[in-house]
């Protein structure tokens, strides 16, 4: 047995139907596109999205949603995440390092979730009122960057 040898099995195959060629072959004529219309007309093309003249899908449709491209969008750590850390020096490195946040060229943001007992001092880009409260509170600072 070779490749040459090797045959399709009986019946998984089917011949090309043959369009327009005369009355006897049962598809001669108008060749399967019945009668007159735009489809019927040799060189007829439509669009994908063309809908006969009906007012589109696109334009029926309510338009939504606004990106603000000025907005900053903050990696977010609460208080209760920093409570575990080692490190009084708190910054988006150590952030980083520990894995509190993704990435440390971008900008962080403190909330007040949780509370914080030991002294630290945290440089972040914002923090929330209720955060900076509770860290003034135990001792510590925050500063801007």
């Amino acid at each position: 047995m070779d490749i040459g040898s090797l045959k399709k099995a009986a019946g998984s195959t089917r011949k090309t139907k043959r369009i327009g060629r005369g009355e006897g072959s049962g598809t001669g004529c108008t060749a399967g596109r019945g009668h007159k219309g735009q489809r019927s007309r040799s060189g007829s093309k439509r669009r994908a999205w063309f809908e006969g003249g009906q007012m589109p899908i696109q334009r029926r449709l309510p338009k939504f949603g606004f990106h603000q491209y000025s907005r900053n969008v903050y990696q977010v750590v609460n208080l209760k995440d920093l409570e575990g850390l080692e490190e009084t020096e708190i910054n988006p490195e150590v952030l980083a390092k520990h894995g509190l946040v993704k990435k440390a060229d971008e900008p962080v943001k403190v909330l007040g979730t949780g509370d914080i007992k030991k002294k630290v001092t945290i440089q972040v880009h914002a923090v929330s009122k209720t955060a900076q409260e509770k860290i003034e509170k135990s001792g510590g600072g925050v500063t801007l960057l």
